[in-house]
C-alpha cells in the first residue's frame, strides 16, 4: 500500500525538528558563516588594493606629450615616490607599435619631469610604461 501524504515523512510538518537536530539549536552554523563571509570581504579587499597599486608604491600621471618630429618624442608626466622612482618610457605609432623607449630616474618626493624618447619612425602616442620604486632591483 502507498504511503499517504499525511505519512511521507518529507511532506510532514516534523522536517523542522530533523534539521533542528541536524544543526543544532543554537547559532552556531550561522555564526561560522557570518565569520566565513567577513573574512572573505577583507581578503578581497586586500587584494583589489595590492593588484591596483593602492597599497603603497609608486603613483604616476602623464600631464603632456607631443612629436615634434618622426625621430622624436616628448613628454611631461608626475610621479610621486617615497624613495625615488625609474620610470619606462615608450613612444607608439598609429598601429600600436613601439618606436622608441627610454628610462627615467626621478628622485623621491611629488616631481614633474619631461624627457625626450629617440624613435625609428614617427610615433602617435608617448606613454610611461611603468615607474617602481629604485632600490628594488637585487
Amino acid at each position: 500500500m502507498q504511503p499517504t501524504p499525511e505519512e511521507d515523512p518529507v511532506n510532514s510538518a516534523d522536517s523542522a525538528p530533523a534539521l533542528r537536530k541536524r544543526h543544532g539549536n543554537g547559532p552556531v552554523f550561522f555564526v561560522i558563516a557570518t565569520v566565513f563571509a567577513v573574512l572573505c570581504a577583507v581578503g578581497w579587499g586586500y587584494s583589489v588594493m595590492n593588484y591596483s597599486g593602492l597599497g603603497g608604491g609608486v603613483y604616476h600621471q602623464v600631464v603632456s606629450y607631443s612629436v615634434p618630429s618622426a625621430d622624436e618624442a616628448a613628454i611631461t608626466y608626475e610621479v610621486n615616490s617615497r624613495g625615488g622612482a625609474d620610470c619606462l618610457i615608450t613612444a607608439l605609432d598609429d598601429q600600436h607599435v613601439e618606436v622608441g623607449q627610454t628610462r627615467s630616474s626621478v628622485q623621491a618626493g611629488n616631481r614633474m619631469v619631461s624627457t625626450t624618447v629617440d624613435t625609428v619612425r614617427q610615433a602617435s602616442t608617448v606613454e610611461v610604461a611603468s615607474c617602481r620604486e629604485q632600490g628594488s632591483q637585487d
